[in-house]
């Protein structure tokens, strides 16, 4: 082969590495461009993370918005459930409660999270 086309494909080669580079650095992949399967996933993992105390601030950087959220005062306590899609059940283009995994705060802490912490929160 002639050295130039050689030079020619590695600057090809390096320029399309440059911009893939670009791109990714540029536009992170955020929870809410996802499409619902990557979602999902990236919600299981991220949960997975979770620790109690957490602030609901610091939950909505890592996760994002909410899918569904409910909220509450009882007595001096704002109760919050934030509600973000983990598990597929039916392909009708909607995000339900029984396809999400809840995260209860209390006063904008997590104390608990999983099917527990919405039946604690519906009986509170």
């Amino acid at each position: 082969m002639n050295s130039k086309v050689i030079r020619l494909i590695f600057a090809g080669i390096a320029l399309y590495a440059a911009f893939v580079f670009l791109v990714i650095s540029v536009y992170p992949d955020k929870p809410e461009n996802m499409d619902w399967k990557d979602r999902e996933e990236y919600n299981r993992v991220q949960i997975t993370k979770l620790k109690l105390g957490s602030t609901r601030e610091e939950v909505l950087a890592l996760l994002g918005s909410p899918d569904i959220t409910e909220a509450k005062r009882q007595n001096e306590n704002a109760i919050q459930v934030m509600f973000y899609r983990t598990q597929h059940v039916r392909a009708d283009g909607l995000t339900t409660q029984d396809e999400c995994t809840p995260l209860l705060f209390e006063n904008e802490k997590l104390i608990a999270w999983g099917d527990g912490a919405y039946s604690s929160y519906q009986q509170s």
